[in-house]
Order: structure tokens, then C-alpha cells, then sequence
């Protein structure tokens, strides 16, 4: 039996270990950060500059004329040989594979996941994949969290933590952006908001943040200032949200179009990476800035640097080349392909707009993509804050990004993450709230008229009274003297009736004590414990100490608290009525 706690989490005694492995996962996360960025830029300038060099430079640079075609083949290519010969995992944008692992992989990741990822994403970017280095690092980091999880002897729960707190940790060194990270964490990889798994995330995020200007840099990574909305601005972010939303939906539902194209071609999965850079390269010849990941160019639409003409074909080329990219199962990430074409759809927007600061339609517009397409408002809000740091802008993102959640929320039934889960074959429910049972006590729904057996009965007088004809109940506890001391069923009492059916049902309720429950603790853990131990009821005492029965609770018991969850969402009701409707 645990022992009762009340308060406004449970107890958890490993969580101090949890949260200063988290810290160290801060770290490792930065630093695998870092390695990635740098993959990206050493294959960029091999691919695109034939140099070993890791300067940051745009692929939209090359001089390689009509080759540049070639070189996101070759990238897929080696990719795809990757996939197939050293993991399949490092398919995919990062993502819904980490969700994956967390729900029905037991949060175990392998250490060729941890390796092949970010190598293999960086071929890919590096050969002008448009992609970015979000997803990547998020299973990167994730893997990180949990092989150090798997190395201590942890629950499935304690390697979802770490897990977590690696991938978010990743997502922070990359952007700058912890409290989006936590926010991402608790929107879409952690399925619950505990204790033990927002410390743990928190804090690797914090540590992260702080570890970041070392590593990778310091400041906003698209410093921005807009100016001060107006109250007429919320009907324009209504109208951008929409619009958002609906490019979500768009983009959602084509790359799954595209990813059935491929699964119909007669050739292996290995290839189709190779094709895809075929588009891209393609792309790339026609629009030369939609190839990598593009945060100058998302720099530039933030800051209306390019005109419409420009910005409409980048839109377009970046939307096809993403989409075909991605749906021939590939390595990449879609935050900041969802930024770019996101900013550059608020451009649009910010012509048709009167009245209002076009600089503002790019930055909430961005938002309000990522947010309708990963079904995460507040994640996208607090994340386009972290980029810019343009706090004018916080109203207009919330309830752009609101708009464009709801659209997609009603208009589609799985976001571009679950979708791929589903089409694995598992279903994610991604409502969640507090478990009615969690909510509701012992004491609430136990039975208090309970019939015992008293322990100095002769075996054979309780068989005969307890379990004939008029059987009232399955099992029955045992009582000396008002404490407990066994319980017992038919099939316990016809064996001791067959041996020794002249002796007490006291003398043979022995060791090991028998499964209670006290009236102060949750239903929750009263089922958890029937479940382990396989068992139809538990009698309650009224503590350890004195193992004095004061009731009785049953499996049929515990399903009141759902009956109690059942009225509260579904029974409609008027409570006050309007001053004409009162009576007399």
C-alpha cells in the first residue's frame, strides 16, 4: 500500500536526479547544436563552393549554373543509401518520430539514431534540401536524452523526460527560444504536465539557453520592431489567420498526397529520396534562395526586403520543392520551410491590408502557419516572440495564431505530425485534461456497509453462511476485533473447506498481508494497484497502523468518477434564468 499524499502533485523522489540529468542534457544538447550547424555549412560549401570550410554561406550563391540540378540528387542519394543500410529512423522530419518513440516506444532511441541523424540531415541540407535544423536536431537531442536514460535504470516515464528535455534543449541552442521549447514540450511531445517531466524540460532548456551564445550565438535570430496595433488590427489577424491556416491545410494535405505518389512507384523506398532532390534541384535552378534552410531569407520577408513579384515565386517553388522534398521521405525539418513560406504569405497579405504596419503581416503570418500546421498556438506565439523579440507584436500573434489553429482544427482531422503516426498505424488522441480518477478519492465512491467475516468462525460455518445459496457478495474481508486481517472468495474457502474445515478462517488468513486501500488516496492509485495485482476489490482501512476496516472499494466503483466527468461535459443546464423567464 503507498502511502497517502495530498498535495498539488505526487510525491517523487527521483525527480532531483531527473532534473540534474536534464541539465547535463542542456549542455549536450548545445553541443550537438552546434555540430549540426556546422554539418549543414561544411556540406553546403562542399556541395555548393567545392571548399572545406564551415562559413555560413547561402547555397542561392553558387556559380554552378544548370549543375546546380544535380547536386540535391547526389544528396538524396547518399541519403537514401543511409536509410537503408544504417537506419531507417533518420527518415522524416524529426518530429513525429520523436512523438513515436515517447507513446509506444517506451522513449527508447538507438545510438545510430543519435549519429545518423545529424550527418544525414546535413547532406541533405547541405545539398540544398529546404529544410531546417529544427527537426533534426529535435531527434538528435532527443536520442541523446534517452541513451543517457537507458544507461540508469529508469521507468518508461523518467526516459520520456530526458527525451524531451534533450529534444527541446536542441530546438533552444538552434533558435535562441526556451520558453517556446517548454512550450513545444508540453503542447506536443510530453502528453501530460507533471512535475517530473516540466522540471526536467525546463531546466534543460534554461541550461541550454545560457550554454547557447558559447556555442552557437547570442540575441534574436531575426531581430524585428513593429509598431503599436490598433484595436481594428484583431479583425485583420482574424482575416491572417484564416489565410494561414488554410496554407497549413494546403501543405498538410499535399505532402501526403506526394508521400502516396511515391509509395506508388515501382521502385524502393532508397530511391525516392533521390527524386526528390531532383525537384529541388530543379527549384533551385529556377529560384535560387528557396534552396537550404533560408533564415537570410526569412530575415529578408520579415523586413520587407523583396518585392511582391520575388516574393510570390519564392513562395511557390519553396511550397513544391518542400512538399515533394519531404514527401519522398527524406532528412529535414519543417519549422523554418513553414516560417518562410508563412512570412512570405503575410508579404502578400501586408498589400491588401490598409491602414495597418506591413512588417507586422510576416511575422504573425509565420506564426500562425507553424501554429495551424503543428496544431501548436502557443508554442508558434511565444516562438516568433523568441526570434524577433518584437514585443508590439505579442496581441497580434496570439490571435492570428489562435485563427489559424482553429481553422485547421475544424477542418482537418490530423495535423502533419499525427498524420504520419496514423499512417503507421496508431491513432493519437491529442486532448488531454486531468484524469477523472486522479481527481476523485477513495472516500468519495467506496462502499461504508460492509459484510464481514469474523476470524474466529470455523471455515466450514463461513461456507455454508458467506457462499451458499444466498451469496450476497464475491469476496468478503476478515476481521478480528475490527481490524483487518484477510479477505477471502469461494474458491479460498472450498479449499480450506476440503483440508481443514474445522479450524478458524482466522488461523489460515496468513502472510502475505492482504492488498488494501486508505480512504485519503486517489482512485487513480487504487486502480493502478487492482490492475497489477489482478484483483476485483480491496478492502479499506482506515490506516496502515491500525488496519481497521472502514469499507470497501470495488473495480465497479472506480467508473462514478467518469459517470461525475460524464455530467460535466455533456449534461447542459441553465442555472439563472433572465429576469422575464423567473416565476412568479
Amino acid at each position: 500500500m503507498t502511502t497517502v499524499h495530498r498535495g498539488d502533485f505526487a510525491a517523487n523522489v527521483p525527480l532531483l536526479r531527473l532534473t540534474l540529468l536534464a541539465a547535463a542534457i542542456g549542455a549536450a544538447g548545445t553541443v550537438a547544436a552546434r555540430v549540426l550547424l556546422d554539418l549543414i555549412h561544411f556540406f553546403t560549401n562542399l556541395f555548393f563552393f567545392q571548399a572545406l570550410s564551415v562559413a555560413d554561406r547561402s547555397p542561392a550563391g553558387n556559380t554552378l549554373g544548370a549543375w546546380v540540378v544535380a547536386v540535391p540528387v547526389v544528396g538524396g542519394l547518399v541519403v537514401g543509401l543511409m536509410a537503408r543500410y544504417g537506419s531507417d529512423k533518420i527518415r522524416g522530419h524529426g518530429i513525429p518520430e520523436a512523438i513515436e518513440a515517447i507513446l509506444f516506444g517506451k522513449s527508447r532511441m538507438s545510438a545510430k539514431v543519435a549519429l545518423l541523424k545529424p550527418l544525414s540531415s546535413g547532406i541533405v541540407i547541405g545539398s540544398g534540401g529546404p529544410f531546417g535544423a529544427e527537426g533534426p536536431i529535435i531527434m538528435t537531442g532527443g536520442a541523446l536524452g534517452s541513451l543517457l536514460a537507458q544507461h540508469f535504470h529508469m521507468t518508461a516515464a523518467e526516459r520520456k523526460a530526458l527525451l524531451v528535455a534533450g529534444a527541446t534543449a536542441g530546438m533552444t541552442a538552434v533558435f535562441g527560444t526556451p520558453v517556446a521549447a517548454v512550450l513545444l514540450a508540453v503542447e506536443l511531445l510530453l502528453f501530460e504536465l507533471r512535475p517530473r517531466s516540466l522540471l526536467p524540460v525546463a531546466m534543460a532548456c534554461a541550461v541550454a539557453g545560457f550554454c547557447r551564445p558559447l556555442l552557437v550565438g547570442s540575441g534574436a535570430l531575426f531581430p524585428l520592431q513593429t509598431g503599436q496595433p490598433s484595436a481594428l488590427t484583431v479583425l485583420w489577424c482574424v482575416v491572417a489567420g484564416i489565410c494561414s491556416g488554410a496554407l497549413a491545410a494546403l501543405l498538410s494535405v499535399s505532402l501526403y498526397r506526394v508521400e502516396d505518389l511515391f509509395a506508388r512507384l515501382p521502385l524502393h523506398w532508397m530511391w525516392w529520396p533521390a527524386l526528390g532532390g531532383l525537384a529541388v534541384g530543379i527549384g533551385g535552378y529556377l529560384q535560387p534562395r528557396a534552396l537550404g534552410v533560408g533564415y537570410d531569407v526569412i530575415g529578408d520577408l520579415l523586413n520587407n526586403r523583396l518585392a511582391l513579384a520575388v516574393v510570390l515565386s519564392l513562395l511557390a517553388v519553396k511550397a513544391v520543392i518542400w512538399v515533394v522534398s519531404l514527401g519522398s521521405g527524406t532528412s529535414g525539418g519543417v519549422l523554418a520551410p513553414l516560417l518562410m513560406m508563412g512570412a512570405g504569405l503575410g508579404v502578400a497579405l501586408g498589400h491588401l491590408f490598409p491602414g495597418t504596419d506591413p512588417a507586422l503581416w510576416p511575422l504573425v503570418c509565420m506564426a500562425a502557419t507553424l501554429g495551424g500546421t503543428m496544431r501548436a498556438p502557443l508554442t508558434a506565439s511565444v516562438f516568433a516572440f523568441g526570434l524577433t523579440h518584437d514585443a508590439n507584436a505579442l496581441l497580434p500573434l496570439l490571435a492570428t495564431s489562435a485563427a489559424a489553429y482553429g481553422f485547421t482544427v475544424l477542418t482537418m482531422k490530423r495535423s502533419i505530425l499525427t498524420e504520419k503516426i496514423a499512417r503507421r498505424g496508431y491513432h493519437i488522441y491529442r486532448e488531454y485534461g486531468i484524469d477523472p480518477l486522479e481527481r476523485h478519492f477513495v472516500e468519495e465512491v467506496m462502499s461504508r456497509s460492509t459484510m464481514a467475516v469474523d476470524a474466529s468462525l470455523p471455515v466450514a460455518q463461513v461456507m455454508r453462511d458467506f457462499f451458499g445459496a444466498h451469496q450476497a457478495h464475491r469476496a468478503f474481508p476478515v476481521v478480528e476485533r475490527g481490524r483487518l486481517v484477510g479477505i477471502v472468495d469461494r474458491a479460498t474457502v472450498s479449499a480450506w473447506a476440503a483440508a481443514s474445515g474445522e479450524r478458524t478462517v482466522g488461523e489460515l488468513c496468513s502472510d502475505p498481508p492482504p492488498q488494501v486501500a486508505v480512504p485519503g488516496e486517489t482512485c487513480r492509485s487504487v486502480a493502478t494497484r487492482l490492475a497489477r495485482h489482478r484483483l476485483e476489490r480491496l478492502p479499506v482501512v482506515k490506516d496502515a497502523a491500525s488496519m481497521e476496516l472502514v469499507g470497501i472499494i470495488a473495480r465497479s466503483d472506480l467508473i462514478k468518477p467518469s459517470l461525475i466527468h460524464f455530467e460535466e461535459e455533456e449534461k447542459r443546464e441553465r442555472m439563472l434564468g433572465l429576469p422575464w423567464q423567473a416565476g412568479p
